[in-house]
């Protein structure tokens, strides 16, 4: 008999039944845990949480599985703080819509998720995950002081790689929109894409790359960023990141009014950011950063983005290689800072167009990078054109045929 197990081994084995999910309003007490093709009935399909609903997640990914046309529905907040700093998301945030934890191959297409307290899609651990044509509308939850927990949107933690976020919709979300994250004893997260999403009315960051490599960050657009602003814990920015990010690339995402930062690179190194467009800024426009220990501000190539209306300066540039260029800041410090004296020592560092400063985090005097053919206007941009923070030579950085004005 042997032989004739063999045989049907070899044999093609039938692909496994999709589960058509029941018509109408499913009232969930419990998480359900799925995996294989699971998806809506024809005429619609309602995973409602239950007011007495205890569990992670309405769904619990628990194998390969590709999710698709229907709807989750939550009771909304669920007040909590963040998690202890050694503790992953996925460990600690419960009520969320949609849990992957561990998992190599999922795909979730074509899901609405409203009203959820934790995260819209909290994905931990995981690899070749695409999540494409989602909408996650008016998720999250507060502190216990009212400001937002960073819950609500789309995060991919904990060393998740080869992922797409892609065509989805975000709207009314109280924490970031779509970010990537790890604790600093975790695997980075990457490769991976975030592309051709929209934003309206996000707590936090619209788009955060979080201990990152090789994550592209395309095509987005949004409006409203940092909104409401009751709930802000931090400034809030349209492009963010955060630990070490390597090898990455922002570009062609355009966002307007936006209760913060432009384009926020803490952390950011060895990539590009390029054709960016910001409007209506109520804050600086890019600003460099280092506060993770395991990384330098180095080798950026910051070109061709457009910021209007900004609120202070325009692009604050610390560290060395880098290449600001042909960059159209227009309509800078709106707020007619003169001296404002956010660093005592600094006064120029709000009021300059580009500012070549000494640090951020730590020390990492701007030196060895070249800022030339960019546009730069706005309140006494003529002569605040270029600025140099006290100790920065005017030889260590090639400045050439940037045109200021008024």
């Amino acid at each position: 008999m042997r032989w004739l197990v063999a045989v049907l081994l070899a044999l093609p084995q039938a692909a496994p039944r999709a589960t058509v999910l029941p018509a109408g309003v499913v009232e969930l007490h419990e998480e359900m845990s799925v995996s294989g093709e699971v998806r809506g009935a024809p005429a619609g399909t309602v995973l409602r949480m239950a007011p007495d609903f205890r569990g992670r997640a309405a769904i619990v990914v628990t194998g390969p599985a590709h999710l698709r046309d229907f709807t989750i529905e939550g009771n909304g907040e669920i007040r909590a703080g963040l998690p202890p700093w050694n503790v992953p998301f996925a460990k600690f945030t419960r009520g969320n819509g949609i849990l992957v934890e561990g998992i190599e191959g999922v795909t979730v297409e074509h899901v609405n998720i409203r009203r959820v307290g934790g995260f819209g899609i909290l994905v931990s651990r995981a690899q070749k995950i695409t999540i494409e044509s989602a909408a996650v509308t008016d998720c999250g939850s507060r502190n216990e002081a009212g400001k937002n927990n960073t819950t609500g949107g789309i995060l991919l933690e904990e060393g998740t790689a080869d992922f797409r976020v892609t065509a989805c919709t975000l709207r009314g979300i109280l924490g970031n929109g779509v970010w990537t994250h790890s604790l600093y004893t975790s695997p980075r997260n990457g490769p991976g894409a975030i592309e051709d999403n929209r934003f309206e009315t996000i707590g936090r960051d619209a788009v955060q790359a979080g201990h990152a490599v090789r994550v592209t960050v395309r095509g987005n657009t949004g409006a409203a960023i940092g909104y409401p602003k009751d709930a802000v814990d931090a400034t809030p920015a349209a492009l963010d990141t955060a630990g070490n990010v390597e090898g990455s690339t922002y570009a062609k995402n355009r966002f307007e009014n936006i209760n913060g930062k432009c384009i926020d690179l803490d952390g950011f190194h060895d990539g590009e950011v390029s054709e960016n467009s910001c409007k209506d800024v109520g804050g600086y426009g890019i600003v460099l950063n280092n506060t993770n220990p395991d990384m330098q501000s180095r080798n950026i190539r910051l070109t061709d983005n457009t910021l209007e209306n900004v609120l202070y300066g325009g692009i604050f540039v610390i560290g060395t290689g880098h290449a600001v260029a042909r960059n159209h800041l227009r309509n800078l410090n709106t707020s007619h800072c003169d001296g404002c004296g956010y660093v005592p020592d600094e006064p120029d560092m709000l009021d300059s167009g580009i500012y070549l400063g000494r640090k951020a985090e730590r020390p990492a005097p701007a030196r060895g990078n070249t800022v030339e053919d960019n546009e730069i206007s706005g309140y006494k941009m003529k002569s605040r054109c270029v600025g140099r923070a006290p100790g920065i030579a005017a030889d260590w950085n090639t400045v050439r045929a940037n045109v200021c004005r008024e």
